[in-house]
């Protein structure tokens, strides 16, 4: 009664200093993991990237995230928490210069790899200050702020980064990281006091679960990438990135039944509910990162979309998203978890199918209804899955189930971007062999037709080269169609695991995760 009676505790002012520095670390990590979509074609072309090699871009940012995200809890207790914000913040902008002045492929991923680490171990570490330098009866006031930065941060990247491309110069969708930089080092100094660092636990990590972690995921992402381009198994780079990508497994599972606190606890994807989770957490990163990627390439690849104009429509989806993001708390009261999440996937996989229908002439408005249900969706989904991580596993194992399920999601960007390079690939190929079969060179209509080119070209070779490119257009399209019904079908494919959730408990307040 006494405690009931005393007057709630109320934040000061390095307090909130503290969560503004978390926030706006995790919104520059979340923000770079697509500031590059919309200016990738013109990045490709500047490094001499082809349209496949590009997508190492993106995927390189992801698949560091995702080693990244469960050792951030262990760095922060080695190093305490200011110095190891502070080191990631300074590290992460470094390597973002190393992405602005490169000039080749491999030194833009090696500065994006280097981004994906630096960043992932920020944006777990914005709900560790949340939760220790706020009160509990203000922390949803940080939850939310933090909920704003997760939603908006990849939707805002096309944006800024198209702004920047088109206004200035690629260069600075990296270089804009500086002056961030710089605010948030001043607001991490003065919102959080130092903390000794303890050396010692660096003999109690789990080193084979790291080590297997970087190999396993670094491994499978590159047989993925490349296994279509080096004709799989007849390659030796593919038959070495095989043996990898299993010798990280093994070593991933030895960590688990060896070391006294696994970097990542595989164990609990063994829980009925979590493991379904898990699995809507991956499709649920294969949709939002695979979209977000291939609206941007469509549009400048066949609608001749700048990167500004493309960054116009993929934040559409973001709009939704945000004022939904203000009735949190009645939705997590009025709203069953199954119905939410069932509903949230059955509108992305809408979105999806509704995206299948494009024609070569389709522009930005083609997108319109769909970014805008796309927005809803995965509000609905990602809000709801977010609190069954939390409620589905006991507290002492909430923090290993926020970082499990954050490095589902982004698996699951990896691999949607590696799919979607071999399915662009070869329904490309099928598609224009299908279309040259159906052109019958003894054909009357498509003999007047190739005339025609010719008279309006200048001369018949002409005329033959733009059929060519219409080919080619068409069965771009076409591959984009069948990229975006994968996405659907795979969406629909997870909606029966929504059984397996079970009602969030009434009065609860709500849970952060990533």
């Amino acid at each position: 009664m006494t405690a009931a009676a005393d007057p709630p505790q109320r934040a000061d002012l390095s307090a909130w200093l503290a969560v503004a520095a978390g926030t706006l670390g995790a919104f520059m990590a979340t923000l770079d993991i697509s500031i590059v979509n919309s200016a990738l074609p013109t990045i490709q072309g500047e490094i001499g990237a082809s349209g496949t090699e590009g997508t190492w871009i993106a995927t390189a940012y992801l698949v560091a995230e995702i080693v990244a995200i469960p050792m951030a809890g262990w760095l922060q207790r080695v190093l305490g928490l200011r110095t190891f914000l502070l080191m990631a913040a300074g590290l992460f902008t470094a390597f973002s210069v190393v992405c602005g002045v490169a000039t080749t492929l491999v030194v833009m991923i090696l500065g994006r790899v280097g981004q994906g680490f630096f960043g992932g171990v920020m944006i777990p570490t914005a709900q560790t200050v949340i939760a220790q330098r706020l009160p509990p009866a203000q922390q949803p006031v940080g939850v939310a702020a933090f909920g704003v930065t997760a939603i908006m941060g990849p939707v805002l990247g096309p944006l800024i980064g198209g702004w920047l491309t088109e206004n200035i110069s690629w260069h600075y969708a990296f270089f804009l990281n500086l002056p961030v930089c710089a605010i948030l080092a001043v607001l991490l100094l003065v919102g959080l006091r130092h903390e000794p660092a303890k050396w010692h636990l660096l003999r109690e990590a789990d080193w084979r679960g790291i080590i297997g972690l970087t190999l396993g995921l670094g491994g499978l992402t590159v047989f993925l990438e490349d296994g279509q381009r080096e004709q799989w198994f007849d390659s030796s780079l593919i038959r070495w990135m095989a043996l990898i990508t299993v010798t990280g497994i093994g070593f991933l599972f030895w960590g688990q039944t060896a070391a006294r606190r696994p970097i990542i606890k595989l164990k609990l994807l063994l829980d009925r509910q979590f493991g379904s989770v898990a699995i809507m957490g991956l499709v649920l990163g294969v949709v939002l990162y695979g979209t977000s990627y291939v609206i941007p390439q469509f549009l400048a690849t066949l609608a001749g979309y700048n990167a500004l104009q493309s960054g116009k429509v993929v934040l559409l989806s973001g709009i939704p998203s945000l004022l939904l993001m203000m009735l949190v708390p009645v939705l997590l009261k009025r709203i069953d978890i199954r119905i939410a999440v069932g509903g949230g996937l059955a509108i992305m996989a809408g979105a999806a199918l509704l995206d299948a229908n494009l024609t070569a002439a389709s522009t930005g408005s083609a997108f319109t209804v769909s970014q805008l249900l796309r927005g809803v969706g995965q509000i609905l989904a990602m809000l709801f899955l977010s609190q069954a991580v939390i409620r589905s596993v006991p507290a002492a194992d909430a923090g290993d189930a926020s970082g499990l399920f954050g490095a589902a999601r982004n698996l699951g960007g990896s691999l949607a971007l590696a799919g979607i390079s071999i399915l662009q690939e070869q329904r490309v190929w099928l598609h224009s062999r299908r279309l040259e079969e159906s052109l019958n060179a003894n054909s009357l209509s498509v003999q007047d037709y190739l005339t025609g080119l010719g008279r309006s070209a200048g001369s018949p070779d002409a005329g033959l080269r733009l059929i060519g490119q219409q080919i080619q257009g068409e069965a771009l399209t076409m591959a984009y169609n069948d990229i975006f019904w994968v996405m659907g079908m795979v969406t629909l494919a997870a909606l029966p695991l929504i059984l397996f959730l079970r009602p969030l408990p009434q009065g609860a307040p709500a849970a952060s995760v990533h």
